[in-house]
């Protein structure tokens, strides 16, 4: 796991690429590389997990072949694409995926990346052609930004990098498109003007500064295929083979150099995480670690300790306290440059700070499976809702725009390539919705502690296997994530079949009241700001005296203004 950065054009100098590899030091600061030649600079921030050795180090490039590489992430099948390359004559000499990978592209070009498993953004350069390519993993576990002018073509793991070198404004449409449908923008948008994301699934092409995106991952043509395919499969079959792409996609993920730990809360998923890394034999070197507020109405800490019980893991309990979250806040909004999920995410920032401080570097969790497996209450009617749990009134509170600019909303409709609507949901959830915005808090929160977080149950054969499934191997009962509940009932039946959850803090309390000075310093920055011509403050000072008053349905509405506080001080 890294931070990767470049240049081509007239802006790339060696100053210029200094600037954005110090922005993300975070990312990585085992070593920082550098290339720098014509019109074109390279950069990267090195978090060492695979082969400690600096002949590892980044940017890469042997044998004077043409070819210049920064990557970001972990190839997981490595060792297996390098028993391949080794048979057909490629020779290595590092134990990195890195190398893994220079030869795999050199050896069959983008053919390369349908043999990859893992999460991964990489750029290669070619210093004969001047041509640059670009790909980034099925799902967007690894980020990239991009922008382009008439010169000059940069891209970075993370926007902070990019604004190092070019002046941008905020993106008006996402942002009210953010305010009004609680939208963090389209796969290939950002929070501000003229930084683009390259999508999950998707290579891009550079050559005289003429950009060519093209996707490489179609997860359509291959879950229609295998959807055909697993009509007559039975309940039995279904199990064993989840259950063996499930082992396999942990002993992958478990491949490192440096020390593993995971991340618990109470749910299905990281309850099944912890009983399957519980049977390797590390695992009582393994230390897991959830954390709490003191609250029962929303703490998960009953249920993690059922599970604690059997398996007798090492657990670390971290408690976040609302008197420490202001000053998180801000940290953690400079960090993720864009709007984020809330206080769950700064509770989890802690998790994987707490980890940081006892030498783990190496970070599993159970994100995926709902969107797999159709866990979301939502999944079950007609809503067209995207928030588990949601209540019949919307969050979102339109009025708190002004007509010109309420005017640019657009309500964003996402492809319906299935003729199931349960599918359409979830292919909606994964590639559109819930899996990017929790997969971009996530990656923030694990660099800002500078570590790796690895998602298994995202690993694309499980996510097709799951998501090609009869429906009824899904929802059975009212019952979401059923066939995946009997896999857990085999390791603990109360924590198999316990309600879905959201992960949960006690937002809303403390946004009424010991936290009530965030809303009020936010809308007063706002009323303040160049962006106050641009909202209705009276009308959200008086949402927040309706919310003060009992009003509570949702604090989302809430978030979003202290988000926007900080994106309007910052962008």
């Amino acid at each position: 796991m890294c931070g990767i950065s470049g240049i081509i054009g007239p802006k790339a100098t060696r100053k210029n690429i200094h600037l954005m590899t110090e922005a993300m030091l975070h990312r990585g600061n085992d070593n920082i590389g550098h290339f720098v030649d014509e019109e074109v600079a390279l950069g990267h921030n090195r978090l060492s997990i695979i082969d400690l050795n600096e002949g590892a180090n980044q940017p890469f490039r042997k044998n004077e072949n043409p070819w210049v590489l920064v990557f970001n992430g972990e190839i997981y099948n490595y060792l297996e694409i390098k028993e391949e390359l080794v048979k057909i004559g490629r020779s290595f000499a590092t134990h990195s995926d890195t190398e893994v990978l220079y030869e795999a592209f050199s050896e069959w070009g983008e053919d390369c990346l349908d043999k990859l498993n893992g999460m991964f953004a990489f750029a290669f350069w070619n210093s004969e052609t001047k041509e640059l390519f670009v790909a980034r993993d099925r799902f967007g576990v690894k980020p990239l930004y991009y922008y382009q002018d008439e010169e000059n073509f940069i891209f970075a793991s993370e926007i902070k990098s990019i604004k190092k070198v070019v002046e941008t404004t905020i993106n008006q449409k996402v942002l009210v498109n953010y305010i009004a449908f609680g939208s963090y923008g389209m796969p290939d948008e950002s929070f501000f003007e003229k930084i683009n994301q390259l999508p999950g699934g998707y290579l891009l092409r550079l050559k005289d500064n003429k950009l060519e995106t093209k996707q490489w991952y179609d997860f359509v043509t291959r879950t229609t295929k295998k959807i055909k395919e697993l009509q007559q499969v039975t309940e039995n079959q279904a199990k064993e083979a989840y259950k063996l792409l499930l082992h396999d996609s942990i002993s992958l993920r478990f491949r490192a150099d440096v020390p593993v730990g995971f991340t618990l809360s109470g749910g299905v998923d990281s309850s099944l995480l912890l009983a399957l890394v519980n049977q390797r034999e590390e695992a009582k070197d393994i230390k897991a670690f959830t954390f709490y507020t003191d609250d029962e109405r929303y703490d998960e800490l009953p249920w993690v300790e059922q599970m604690i019980a059997k398996t007798e893991t090492q657990l670390e309990k971290v408690r976040l306290t609302s008197d420490e979250v202001d000053k998180r806040h801000h940290q953690l909004s400079k960090i993720q440059d864009e709007p984020y999920g809330g206080i769950p995410t700064i509770a989890y920032a802690k998790v994987f700070e707490t980890m940081a401080k006892q030498g783990i570097k190496v970070i599993l969790d159970g994100q995926g499976m709902d969107e797999a497996w159709a866990g979301y209450d939502y999944y079950q009617n007609n809503s067209t809702n995207t928030i588990q749990g949601q209540s019949n009134e919307s969050p979102f509170k339109t009025n708190v725009l002004v007509p010109s600019l309420l005017d640019k909303a657009e309500k964003p409709t996402y492809p319906k390539p299935f003729t199931d609507d349960l599918l359409n949901k979830q292919y909606r959830d994964l590639f559109y919705t819930k899996i990017p915005r929790a997969l971009r808090f996530n990656d923030r929160v694990s660099m800002a502690s500078t570590t790796e977080l690895r998602e298994p149950f995202l690993d694309y054969r499980l996510v097709e296997y799951a998501f090609s499934l009869p429906v009824h191997f899904k929802i059975k009962n009212g019952q979401g994530k059923y066939l995946l509940r009997e896999i857990l009932k085999e390791y603990s039946q109360n924590v198999a079949f316990a309600p879905k959850r959201p992960l949960q803090t006690p937002q809303r309390e403390w946004l009424a009241g010991s936290l009530c000075f965030m809303v009020v310093d936010a809308i007063n920055q706002l009323e303040k700001s160049s962006f106050a011509d641009c909202l209705h403050i009276e009308a959200m000072k008086k949402e927040y005296l309706d919310y003060q008053n009992g009003q509570q349905d949702s604090s989302f509405h809430l978030w979003q203004w202290v988000s926007i506080s900080e994106l309007v001080k910052h962008g």
